[in-house]
């Protein structure tokens, strides 16, 4: 039923014509960017590693495209399309492969309900606005989902994977480096979508490591601190502490660094000494 043509995806042409078909036309209200270069979706399940003993959940099916190319791998496949328009282009590029179809908002989704079992992978080609806020809360909320493979503008990902002292570097950066570890990454042009996005966008593979149990505490306190960026963190922690340097001094921290220098691991040790 499946095969390497199913693994490569649709192209522009395919595309234009499954939409035309259908009377459709991206929706810019929705952020629908369909991806239409058969190598990058090739790429996406390969950097994924998706295979017969997987379970996936698709967030943004668009023209089932990625969806197809999952399907063919054997792999267990939910996946979820905001825009219920998409129906029927779903429903023809899919008919005879096995995939649970769900219409919905991922921003909605509760996956504790929606997902049986342990060791999900979620894949998704994401619009800009639901990206950071759906990737963040999977991470901290929901451990049944072991991996993400999603794509998202390239700023955004700079984001997730930047260090200590750099610019991109904030509160996205201490989730995920507290929540998982980078597998692999690459950038994707603007010209493979229909239509074009007005940005550069990439792939991002994180795997979840096991959490601390401190790691809550530890975001609130990169939150605290990233709210006063410019202050000196014995000035923006004042709120938490009630002697702020002292609890710094004892985390091994210099009270007079900042926000966007201190580490996940550090932010960990000082919610460590918080709680002491």
């Amino acid at each position: 039923m499946t095969g390497n043509s199913d693994l490569r995806g649709q192209s522009r042409a395919e595309i234009d014509a499954l939409l035309a078909k259908y009377g459709l036309t991206p929706r810019h209200a929705l952020g629908q960017h369909f991806l239409a270069d058969p190598n990058i979706v090739e790429r996406i399940v390969r950097v994924a590693g998706v295979g017969p003993a997987d379970r996936v959940v698709e967030i943004g099916a668009g023209t089932g495209t990625l969806t197809r190319a999952l399907v063919a791998t054997g792999a267990q496949v939910v996946a979820y399309e905001l825009d219920e328009g998409l129906g029927r282009v779903l429903a023809e590029v899919l008919e005879g492969f096995e995939v649970d179809i769900r219409f919905g908002n991922a921003l909605d989704i509760d996956f504790h309900e929606a997902l049986v079992g342990d060791q999900w992978h979620l894949i998704a080609n994401l619009p800009y606005n639901v990206g950071t806020p759906l990737v963040l809360n999977v991470l901290q909320e929901y451990e049944s989902i072991g991996k993400l493979s999603v794509m998202l503008q390239s700023e955004v990902v700079d984001r997730f994977l930047a260090g200590p002292g750099s610019s991109d570097y904030g509160v996205p950066s201490v989730i995920v480096g507290l929540h998982a570890r980078l597998v692999a990454t690459f950038t994707v042009p603007p010209q493979v979508f229909v239509p074009p996005p007005a940005v550069d966008s990439a792939v991002v593979v994180l795997e979840r490591i096991p959490a601390h149990p401190l790691a809550s505490q530890a975001i609130a306190l990169a939150k605290a601190a990233f709210g006063q960026r410019r202050k000196m963190l014995r000035k923006s922690l004042s709120g938490e502490f009630s002697d702020p340097s002292a609890i710094l001094e004892t985390a091994g921290i210099d009270p007079t660094r900042r926000a966007e220098t201190v580490s996940p691991d550090e932010y960990l040790r000082l919610a460590e000494v918080a709680g002491t």
